[in-house]
């Protein structure tokens, strides 16, 4: 059934010619990427991210799950069971209690979200500024009711205090978001100002790692790689996110890079299209939809769907960037110059007005 639109907008909130606008930002050769390039894509932030997600979310919840993240792995850990894993540990860390309100930056369709909310009895409030994703949360929320205690609602995470006011939550929590973010310190001084005082902030952080040296133009044009194929407006280094949070007055309590465990598989394992690295038999099909096969079925699928018009104009494009996001952040990974898993803990001084 095709999505009925006003214009090239979709009932449905998401945008035709954002989608289609989507690769523009970037140069085709990211070896021409110029300051002017950068500069736009962070004043344009809004349109960068929006039009991404347009056109990812239905590619996402296809290829991965409804928890748009990455994870480590244990020996034999299928992999939902990785990402709840991934969430409850976040959870655990901050110490999320039952009856918290608990706020989550960047929520997409709203996995992480329930599951912490199940995993805490904490209430969770989702914010995302990209519609469609908000409607497909509440969906499914709803379908596991779970509309009591979980909530989502549309919103700038760099207008944080004008949409829910100072002090509102008692723990703020984000999980591979605020790399989205214009600036990290704008990010996290919104989230800031919205916890309580004493309140807790837990992120999982996109960062390219103390090894990676812009100045390298092999390392600037994988940094270039990951933020097309991922909607990110630029990519910055894991020491410019660690002094993010102090800048804006955050004491930090526990930091880590999980990526540099040594884990069974690697956590891009999922990306490579190998069998032999499968954990369970369900999770062959989850490798095969990243096999060569699996991406040309998906590609062929999508572009019916595309043509028909049950999915926007644009969509196939940004399954093109994704492929781009597949090969970097694998590079990325092997290299040790990406990573999708800083964590830290992070307080509000209980003095802080």
């Amino acid at each position: 059934m095709a999505i009925e639109t006003n214009g090239n907008t979709h009932a449905d909130g998401r945008s035709d010619s954002r989608i289609q606008n989507y690769t523009k930002f970037w140069q085709k050769d990211t070896s021409k990427e110029a300051e002017v390039d950068n500069a736009n894509r962070l004043d344009s932030y809004t349109e960068v991210v929006n039009g991404y997600y347009d056109g990812a979310t239905d590619l996402y919840e296809w290829g991965w799950a409804q928890s748009f993240h990455f994870s480590r792995f244990f020996k034999g850990e299928s992999f939902a069971a990785s990402l709840a894993r991934h969430e409850h540990f976040l959870a655990a860390k901050m110490n999320i209690k039952p009856g918290m309100r608990v706020l989550d930056v960047g929520c997409g369709v709203g996995g992480p979200a329930r599951q912490i909310a199940m995993f805490t009895d904490a209430q969770i409030v989702g914010l995302n500024n990209n519609e469609f994703q908000v409607g497909r949360a509440r969906k499914y929320t709803k379908n596991m009711g779970l509309e009591g205690q979980v909530s989502f609602v549309k919103g700038d995470f760099m207008k944080l205090a004008e949409q829910f006011g100072e002090g509102s939550f008692d723990a703020v929590y984000a999980i591979e978001a605020t790399v989205h973010a214009p600036t990290w310190e704008g990010v996290y001084g919104e989230i800031f100002k919205v916890l309580k005082p004493g309140g807790v902030f837990g992120v999982y952080e996109w960062c390219m790692t103390d090894a990676w040296d812009p100045s390298i133009p092999e390392h600037k044009a994988l940094a270039h790689e990951i933020e097309l194929g991922n909607g990110i407006p630029e990519m910055r280094s894991l020491k410019l996110a660690r002094s993010a949070l102090t800048t804006v007055g955050f004491e930090v309590e526990y930091e880590e890079d999980l990526a540099e465990r040594k884990d069974h598989v690697e956590w891009y394992y999922p990306l490579e299209g190998d069998y032999s690295k499968a954990q369970t038999v369900y999770d062959l099909f989850t490798v095969w939809r990243t096999t060569w096969f699996g991406m040309f079925v998906m590609h062929n699928i999508f572009w019916f769907l595309e043509l028909i018009g049950v999915l926007p104009k644009g969509t196939i494009e940004v399954g093109a960037a994704l492929k781009v996001a597949q090969t970097s952040l694998i590079k990325g990974g092997q290299t040790k110059l990406f990573t999708p898993m800083y964590l830290a803990i992070s307080r509000k001084p209980a003095n802080s007005e």
